[in-house]
């Protein structure tokens, strides 16, 4: 018999049962127990007995839950598994909702960039992400999100003296939100109306040595390392190279031209995501023909002393220079580029050679197009004057900085 609107109101768990089911006919029921009623329907899919969830009464009413049994049997007439269809759309529309959140909206901003970017900035950018951000605001559909909102996220890395990474965080939630506006998820980025809010960034720039004469102290210290072969080998080429300590670090002997006196780094582990040419100095190939003597099997220049898959750690140089005395308010492995900047520019070098050398961004697409080689032959010579030079000043030598274009 077939249940009605006043049967349904009324039903009622009879004393001593912990549950009824009242029959509406084609495998619908109402089950009504101490925590309340629920509609249910049973059916047969792939041999099995299965039991769909409708809905709980009165949220539900028995119309609603009849029109949801009607459209259970369609799918039975498809093969389709209403539970699984219900699971699914479930999922679909959670996904949905997801991607109208900061942290879903964030998350495909990410995807569409990390491309562009090497793996250690975007592991940054997704710390930031999960640790400073999302927890606070990830779950708030984006079109929701009030400047104020932000600022709470902001004010609490800059509570705890965290300026710098406040000022980065609002310009990750910056993007983000300028991501949506352009793909059509709000309107305006909230965080605009945040500039002047902050407290002002701390400017600091990589510590690092450029007189002369510490400079010679530091490299006869760097001689006198007495740490493993490859971490001898490692803080000797520093100097010469002035990449970036990711860059050396990951650095495999199939990038490495002995004969051509040049190393070319992939664009993927470049921070610019473009190609990379270092010429090697005379100095830089003998240290290199000696790490090849102990590594040169293997994939890494440089590798981890626990496992050759690895390189070392992006530590090793760093921690070196502490052992040899150097504060990291005095000199970083970051530092060396600063080092060679700076005093090759007072000697004369060309803005754009060396800016080229350091791997710079270059405002000209064009250039930036074709800049993996460009000023070339010019980076050669410089990177041998640099080398000797430093040479010269490891020996205390009274070297008279002058640009050699010859």
């Amino acid at each position: 018999m077939k249940l009605s609107d006043m049967k349904v109101k009324s039903a009622a768990l009879p004393e001593g049962k912990r549950q009824v089911r009242l029959s509406d006919g084609g495998g619908l029921y109402l089950q009504v127990t101490n925590a309340g009623k629920y509609w249910r329907m049973n059916y047969r899919f792939g041999g099995k007995q299965k039991t769909l969830a409708i809905g709980v009464y009165p949220s539900v009413t028995l119309k609603e839950a009849r029109t949801k049994r009607d459209e259970a049997k369609k799918l039975l007439e498809l093969n389709i598994d209403p539970s699984q269809a219900k699971q699914h759309d479930r999922r679909e529309k959670q996904s949905q909702r997801m991607a109208l959140t900061f942290e879903g909206v964030s998350k495909e901003w990410l995807i569409k960039n990390k491309v562009k970017w090497v793996p250690e900035y975007t592991n940054r950018i997704q710390n930031w992400l999960n640790n400073d951000i999302c927890p606070w605001i990830g779950s708030l559909p984006i079109d929701e999100i009030k400047a104020v909102d932000v600022l709470a996220v902001l004010r609490k890395a800059e509570d705890r003296g965290a300026v710098d990474t406040a000022h980065k965080l609002r310009s990750i939630c910056g993007q983000v939100f300028r991501y949506a506006v352009a793909t059509a998820r709000i309107d305006s980025d909230p965080s605009r109306d945040l500039r002047g809010a902050l407290e002002p960034k701390v400017v600091s720039h990589r510590a690092t040595i450029t007189d002369p004469k510490k400079v010679g102290e530091l490299l006869r210290a760097i001689q006198s390392f007495e740490g493993t072969f490859i971490v001898q080998c490692a803080m000797k080429i520093t100097p010469y190279l002035f990449v970036r300590p990711g860059e050396l670090r990951q650095a495999e002997w199939s990038e490495i031209n002995i004969e051509k006196a040049e190393w070319r780094i992939p664009a993927e582990k470049m921070k610019m995501k473009q190609v990379h040419i270092v010429p090697l100095s005379d100095q830089v190939i003998t240290i290199l023909r000696d790490a090849h003597a102990l590594t040169g099997e293997g994939k890494y220049v440089f590798p981890s002393i626990r496992s050759a898959a690895r390189p070392m750690s992006n530590n090793t140089v760093n921690s070196a220079l502490r052992r040899l005395g150097y504060d990291k308010s005095e000199i970083c492995a970051h530092g060396f580029r600063g080092m060679a900047s700076t005093i090759l520019h007072e000697q004369g070098w060309p803005t754009d050679v060396i800016e080229r050398q350091l791997a710079h961004q270059e405002g000209n697409e064009v250039k930036r197009s074709y800049n993996h080689a460009r000023h070339l032959p010019e980076r050669q010579k410089m990177m041998q004057h640099w080398a000797d030079y430093l040479d010269g000043l490891c020996a205390g030598a009274d070297v008279i900085p002058i640009m050699r274009r010859s």
